[in-house]
């Protein structure tokens, strides 16, 4: 019974793999005339389905380590102290030097795990509590502070493990694991003390999301509550020391940092909630691990340290363009969305302005050699949105290029030159701006108003007199008044 959810497991997994290797088209042809597709394939299929026990031990360790990473790196990030990871990491180094030369001094055995795990704990809290201790004391930057505290405690790591190598007890060989990790090596008990740390890490994350989220984006106003926001933040700190430290022996104290900060800076890329934004950093950190010793167990000259934190930077890269939140595309469309905007309702604007004047004969418009007068305009980008705007049917022109709006331009007109005189007579009677200056303001702002701004401006509006609203700065001539 035990043995069914892994075997279907392995049978979806192959599978799928198979159809997605599979339309990839075969592999070239070796020197001798076969075909490696089979073989590869078999080799595909044995470590991504765990048929090797050390490939689940490394697989699964890895994963559990990736979505801890991502859940604590997303506060890391929001906090603004993705730095410290990187210090914290660093600050190990001396602290498993240090337990070395003690446990090998009193036992004759200095690799004990528990031992150098917890020599590195110690120093992590040292380090964060030295980070403090100048940010409080002195008039030192945050980045100074975790410039020096990482510089002091990597230099003094790496005096006190040239000693632990020089000792006549003890053999140092293998201390170098934890600077660059050694996934390959990883033990079941690793594997279950990371899963271990990986649920401890997940049920305090859900149990203090609010608190957590309290103390990332506004610490101040929850000290004023009354809330700890120092012991939220001595545990959000906690939780990034204990899975820095349980990193070490998979990734190295160098690239843990990446699983700290990469996944939660992809993450937001494609979300603005804080939820949504901590199980994506959880996922990308735990697929991150998943493919990237999957990777190297297929490769085996691939150090597995840095194949997960390759995957996670193409995570992270996909996420910079793709992602639907704030990636480059995503934001690239949205201004030119917002620039045809601005220019459309731009020439509603002047073309409803230019119906004021008194000067014009009724339903005659102006020429756009008028209207380029009237505005910066530049012939290109008049005669675009002249021709995008009576595609739309806001406007018509005649024989001569007389342009004109038409009944549905006129309202849409009427609506955009409302909003810009109502942020205008805001400025004017409620922010003291002088008039020869608002309508620069008023033009800025009047594209983004939202609905619910524009009926609080007229309820704050509600005693001015429609005569107070100024008239068009652009008009020609005197304005007849505001319709």
């Amino acid at each position: 019974m035990k043995t069914r959810p892994l075997s279907t497991m392995r049978s979806i997994l192959s599978v799928l793999l198979a159809a997605l290797f599979c339309t990839a088209g075969p592999l070239p042809a070796a020197a001798g005339g076969t075909q490696p597709t089979d073989g590869f394939m078999v080799e595909l299929l044995r470590v991504f389905t765990f048929q090797d026990y050390n490939t689940r031990v490394v697989v699964a360790g890895t994963t559990l380590l990736g979505l801890a990473a991502g859940l604590i790196g997303t506060f890391l990030v929001l906090r603004k102290r993705a730095l410290l990871s990187d210090t914290l990491s660093h600050a190990t180094l001396p602290g498993i030097a240090l337990a070395f030369i003690v446990m090998t001094l009193l036992t004759g055995d200095g690799k004990q795990l528990p031992a150098l795990i917890a020599g590195a704990a110690l120093f992590s809290v040292i380090a964060t509590l030295s980070v403090l201790a100048i940010q409080r004391f002195s008039r030192l930057k945050d980045d100074a502070a975790l410039g020096i505290v990482l510089s002091v405690y990597f230099g003094l790591g790496i005096a006190l493990m040239g000693m632990a190598t020089r000792m006549d007890a003890g053999n140092a060989a293998g201390l170098s694991s934890f600077i660059y990790g050694k996934t390959a090596s990883m033990l079941f008990s690793d594997a279950l003390l990371i899963g271990v740390t990986a649920l401890v890490a997940a049920v305090i994350c859900l149990l203090f999301f609010k608190e957590f989220s309290l103390v990332c984006f506004d610490a101040d106003f929850g000290m004023t509550q009354g809330w700890p926001v120092t012991r939220l933040d001595f545990l959000m700190m906690a939780l990034v020391i204990l899975v820095t430290v349980i990193g070490l022996q998979a990734v190295g104290l160098i690239l843990v940092v990446a699983l700290l900060i990469i996944p939660a800076a992809s993450a937001r890329f494609w979300t603005f909630r804080l939820r949504t934004m901590l199980w994506l950093s959880g996922a990308f950190g735990a697929l991150s691990g998943f493919l990237g010793s999957g990777i190297s167990a297929l490769m085996a000259n691939l150090p597995a340290g840095a194949v997960i934190v390759l995957t996670a930077s193409s995570f992270f890269l996909v996420s910079l363009v793709f992602g639907s939140a704030r990636g480059l595309l995503r934001m690239g469309i949205g201004r030119i969305a917002l620039r045809r905007k601005i220019r459309d309702e731009n020439l509603l604007r002047d073309l409803y302005e230019w119906s004021e004047t008194a000067s014009n004969d009724e339903g005659n418009g102006p020429s756009a050699g008028q209207l380029m007068a009237r505005r910066a305009w530049s012939p290109a980008a008049l005669r675009h949105t002249a021709n995008r705007m009576e595609r739309r049917r806001m406007i018509r022109r005649s024989n001569g290029q007389k342009i004109r709006l038409t009944e549905t331009g006129r309202e849409a007109a009427r609506e955009v030159v409302r909003r810009h005189r109502l942020w205008e007579t805001y400025l004017i009677t409620h922010a003291d701006v002088a008039p020869g200056m608002v309508d620069l303001s008023a033009d800025r702002i009047e594209h983004v108003l939202e609905p619910d701004l524009i009926r609080q401006l007229e309820i704050a509006l509600a005693d001015t007199a429609e005569k107070a609203l100024p008239s068009s700065p652009h008009s020609l001539n005197v304005g007849k008044g505001v319709n």
